[in-house]
């Protein structure tokens, strides 16, 4: 799932100024979300005063959405540059389709990771026929400045490492947990894990000091370093953490998301992320009007329009703590 806002904000994110550099406990609620006609998705990145997470750069977790007699997912073709998508299961399944010629369906657990580099595009849409729930996320990952244009591929792993302690299983999608290392290309210092904890189970998962850190809740009530953390939220923990403390009330599914700062800033704005309006101006002009990002054969649709670039410029942003 993508950036389908028709109001789509251009924002400056990365830097040093929204890092906070000490463990803290920020708990961070969604901005809900309308994507077609039976999808909502809750947008915890960007965030109105969280605006990354190491190369995380923006966070959407959907359902589980009860699509049996519904067309489910349908996203059309439409652009990326400058990013990392990472699509995550739990349930249900997400048929894959890009201008590369790619054809893949994503299920639960398995990891569908699509490098934009300097322009790719692609649909996303539940198969026909398909599982009667979905749920999962859709992340993305920034890439910096030496890779930003990096040439495009896609990535489909079925099979991913873990990390195992009583009544916990974490499954890296991205980067390194403690000693296992996902399949997946990753630009920067990163780590994704989906986090599987029984009820009752208390755990430490290792950490980083030099990485900040979030957890998002996908299922189940857990605490998160004491904190309750519901479905659909987010807590972000800071830098300076050398282990997380986990309980789980009942069955609980999270995310771990970290990673080193991301240290340059950029401009994202819809699906696109950049370091200049110029970029976003110019990209947006070339997927109206140009070949640069493909085609994308096979889906039963017209590609996705780009919305109006806003009519005023980007402002400086402030420093949120």
């Amino acid at each position: 799932m993508s950036n389908l806002d028709r109001q789509a904000a251009l924002s400056v994110c990365g830097g040093r100024g929204f890092v906070v550099p000490e463990p803290v406990r920020e708990l961070l609620a969604p901005r809900h979300v309308r994507l077609g006609e039976s999808t909502e998705v809750r947008r915890l990145l960007p965030n109105l005063g969280r605006r990354m997470v190491g190369a995380w750069a923006f966070v959407d977790h959907y359902g589980p959405d009860d699509i049996a007699d519904e067309p489910g997912m349908q996203v059309p073709p439409h652009p990326h540059m400058g990013l990392q998508t990472v699509s995550w299961l739990h349930e249900g399944e997400v048929l894959h389709r890009d201008s590369l010629g790619s054809l893949e369906t994503i299920r639960p657990r398995e990891l569908g990771l699509m490098t934009s580099g300097r322009a790719i595009s692609h649909s996303e849409e539940s198969p026909r026929p398909h599982a009667a729930l979905l749920h999962g996320a859709q992340l993305w990952v920034a890439l910096p400045d030496a890779h930003r244009t990096v040439e495009p591929h896609f990535q489909h792993h079925k099979d991913l490492p873990t990390v195992t302690a009583p009544g916990l299983t974490a499954t890296v999608i991205l980067g390194t947990l403690d000693d296992a290392t996902s399949p997946g290309t990753a630009y920067t210092p990163i780590v994704g894990a989906d986090l599987a904890l029984s009820s009752g189970a208390e755990a430490r998962l290792p950490l980083d000091p030099d990485f900040e850190y979030a957890v998002l809740s996908m299922s189940g009530e857990a605490e998160v370093d004491g904190v309750p953390v519901l479905p659909g939220s987010m807590l972000y923990l800071g830098c300076g953490r050398t282990e997380l403390p986990l309980r789980a009330v009942s069955d609980a599914g999270l995310m771990l998301l970290g990673g080193e700062p991301f240290e340059e800033e950029i401009v994202m704005w819809w699906n696109f992320v950049a370091r200049t309006q110029g970029d976003i101006t110019k990209a947006r002009e070339d997927w109206m009007n140009g070949d640069r990002f493909g085609a994308v054969r096979g889906y039963d649709g017209a590609p996705l329009p780009a919305p109006a670039l806003p009519p005023v410029p980007l402002k400086p942003r402030g420093r949120v703590r």
